[in-house]
């Protein structure tokens, strides 16, 4: 439920803002905006690229709006919401900070995070959703540029309403379901999954002797009843700070039932 708390303003804003007037419509996202922000620094939680981005955008968009001249909002209200959520993926995904990656490590344990299919499965989910922002901007930003009386609140002309409204939330509704439906399609079996960890060793020990402590540390992380397999060590230890007799190596192990 942490990704539609980060969408609420939107959400909020795109069912007020053709049924209500514009200021009460983008005033009421900010507030949702604000206290969304607030509880998720309250609680510590995920998503904060999404709050900061939701802020920006309706600050901007209620200045817009108590500045702008009705048939400008008419116009543009809706392309710029939808290119304000599309910014907000966009740059959080180019920094580093994808936001279904943000809320997917919630609750998620570290080996499961660090995993490459939970990279692959939260950056092929963050670009789909980016993509659907895409194509709501560029829609939505249709009937303006093409029919010069174009307003949101039009329900005769197919231009207006098909393009400010259908595709939009039809492209919405698109990314929502591949996101439920994409990540049980592209999980490897479990006993597949590559987990990343590290282990201490002592500078001079042997490759026999690193494989050991790598396989004893790993099966120390897999858990009652598990056991790890296909330990593999990586190419060079890093000495620890302050200690330069003993080396922090990485290494990659699967995890299966263990054979009795």
């Amino acid at each position: 439920m942490g990704i539609l708390s980060g969408f609420a303003p939107w959400i909020v804003y795109w069912v007020l803002v053709g049924n209500v007037p514009f200021g009460t419509a983008v005033l009421v996202a900010l507030a949702v905006a604000v206290a969304v922000f607030v509880v998720a620094q309250i609680r510590n939680a995920a998503g904060r690229t999404l709050e900061i981005g939701a802020l920006a955008t309706f600050l901007l968009l209620t200045v817009l709006t108590f500045v702008g001249s009705q048939s400008f909002l008419e116009r543009w209200l809706q392309p710029l919401s939808s290119a304000g959520i599309f910014l907000v993926a966009l740059v959080g995904a180019l920094i580093g900070k994808p936001f279904v990656r943000e809320f997917a490590e919630v609750g998620q344990p570290k080996e499961v995070v660090e995993s490459d299919v939970f990279a692959r499965i939260t950056g092929v989910l963050t670009w789909i959703w980016i993509a659907a922002f895409a194509g709501m901007t560029v829609s939505s930003a249709i009937p303006p540029l093409v029919y010069g009386d174009a307003t949101i609140l039009d329900t005769r002309t197919p231009l207006s309403f098909i393009c400010y409204w259908v595709v939009p939330f039809s492209l919405l509704g698109v990314a929502a379901l591949l996101s439920r439906v994409l990540p049980d399609r592209m999980v490897p079996p479990a006993e597949e999954i590559v987990r990343k960890t590290t282990f201490v060793a002592f500078a001079e020990a042997e490759i026999d002797q690193l494989i050991y402590l790598a396989t004893e540390h790993a099966n120390r992380e897999a858990g009652p009843g598990k056991e790890a397999y296909d330990v593999r060590i990586g190419s060079k230890g890093v000495p620890l700070v302050g200690d330069e007799t003993r080396e922090s190596w990485p290494s990659t192990y699967k995890v299966r039932e263990r054979k009795r």
